[in-house]
């Protein structure tokens, strides 16, 4: 096993890319750096990110007037503050390979402080917690806004809400249901010794999180990795055979995979992201799928549309992604409060432009994984009020519009639109 040092070291650039505003790189606890383990990597960068607002506190509790860490040591020692906190590592082995950390990260002279900030925290954990109860932001680690936002919108279960965005998320999975049953697969999870239980028409949530290389028939297009919130969209659709479909940011294709698994449909799949595309592409191959997949801008119909009009459209829009951070924690640190505004202006003009390409008397699926009602409710009501060919119709077997992040499943906003014949 590689020391926890090069965990460390690893964990603090990463951490401390985003303490500088950068967005966590794509795919980074597979790259091997220092020989740090992909494990212990991914758990101290999310761990320390999920608790990034209390372990900056304590960092800020303990050092000196006058003399806070540089960047580097900074997130060096809000990394192994969660690894302390977190219970996995013995105290006197994570004060090692943290002084240790020092010299991977090129900042031998940080040893002497790391070394005394650490065993302060230790000598007075208890008091510190109490001091920080009265932090909200140290309390509930997420941005004061942030709270803010979500203690308007949810005054009854505000906080529950708060933690459970700190939490590890729930892995589900998506049977392909033109290669396999439900049953059949449940009942190939449990030769291989996996637990699961069916938490949806085609969803299994697994009892833990397990690599997609051990999962039975994976590669062979059998099931998917989709969280149980997510397929929910496909099934909202009122999807029928032959029906032209529109995907309008489809990257990276999980419920464009459904959409065609649910219907023979002609879907096209947009997105402005060609990388992505190309991801979305293969993923449709590995599942024995086809789309028409583009490269375009779904607000600019005349770069794209043929003129034909869609009977069904998902608008999957772009949103603060505030319904899933838990699964990216960085997003909670980069996002500003005007960033709400800034992307409920970008989702009416995704909904203006969309309803002029789908036909008299056909459905829109509008989707954030948003928990924020200025881009959910209130961004459909807008649209009603100013669209008078639009009208609300109720969700499938009557669901709730908006989810919140739980057990079972991510936050998101679902709201189902019919055009005027």
């Amino acid at each position: 096993m590689a020391p926890l040092a090069d965990a460390l070291a690893a964990a603090a650039r990463r951490v401390a890319r985003v303490a500088a505003g950068r967005s966590l790189p794509a795919g980074f606890a597979a790259a091997a750096e220092a020989g740090a383990a992909r494990g212990a990597l991914a758990d101290l960068v999310y761990g320390t990110l999920r608790r990034y607002g209390r372990s900056q506190a304590l960092v800020a509790a303990l050092a000196r007037p006058g003399q806070q860490p540089e960047p580097t040591a900074a997130a060096l020692l809000w990394c192994a503050l969660h690894a302390l906190e977190s219970g996995r590592y013995a105290d006197y082995t994570v004060l090692d390979q943290a002084v240790r950390a020092c010299a991977l990260l090129a900042r031998p002279r940080a040893k002497p402080y790391v070394n005394a900030l650490l065993r302060a925290f230790l000598r007075s954990r208890a008091a510190l917690a109490t001091r920080l109860e009265s932090d909200p932001v140290a309390r509930h680690c997420h941005p004061r806004w942030w709270i803010e936002r979500v203690r308007a919108a949810y005054p009854d279960s505000w906080q529950a809400l708060l933690a459970a965005g700190n939490s590890h998320p729930p892995m589900c999975l998506r049977v392909n249901a033109r290669r396999a049953s439900v049953e059949a697969y449940l009942a190939k999870l449990a030769v291989q010794g996996v637990a699961a239980r069916r938490v949806g028409p085609a969803a299994l949530l697994l009892e833990r999180p397990l690599a997609t290389a051990r999962l039975p028939g994976f590669a062979a297009g059998e099931v998917s990795v989709q969280d149980a919130g997510a397929q929910r969209a496909a099934p909202a659709l009122d999807l029928r055979d032959g029906q032209r479909v529109l995907d309008a940011c489809a990257a990276p294709g999980g419920k464009s995979a459904h959409i065609l698994e649910s219907a023979a449909v002609r879907l096209t799949a947009l997105d402005t992201d060609a990388a992505r595309l190309a991801a979305l592409e293969a993923n449709l191959a590995r599942l024995g799928l086809a789309a028409q997949v583009r490269a375009a801008d779904c607000t600019a119909p005349g770069t794209w549309w043929d003129g034909a009009p869609f009977e069904r459209i998902l608008a999957d829009v772009p949103c603060t992604a505030s319904g899933v951070a838990r699964r990216h924690p960085d997003i909670k640190w980069l996002r500003r409060d005007a960033d709400v505004s800034a992307f409920a202006v970008r989702q009416a003009r995704i909904l203006d432009a969309l309803w002029r390409v789908l036909a008299p008397g056909g459905k829109l699926l509008y989707v954030t994984c948003s928990v924020f009602p200025e881009e959910n409710g209130g961004a459909l009501q807008a649209f009603l009020a100013r669209t008078p060919t639009a009208r609300s119709v109720p969700l499938a077997r009557g669901a709730a519009a908006q989810l919140v992040p739980g057990p079972e499943h991510d936050g998101f906003y679902f709201a189902l639109l019919e055009k005027s014949a």
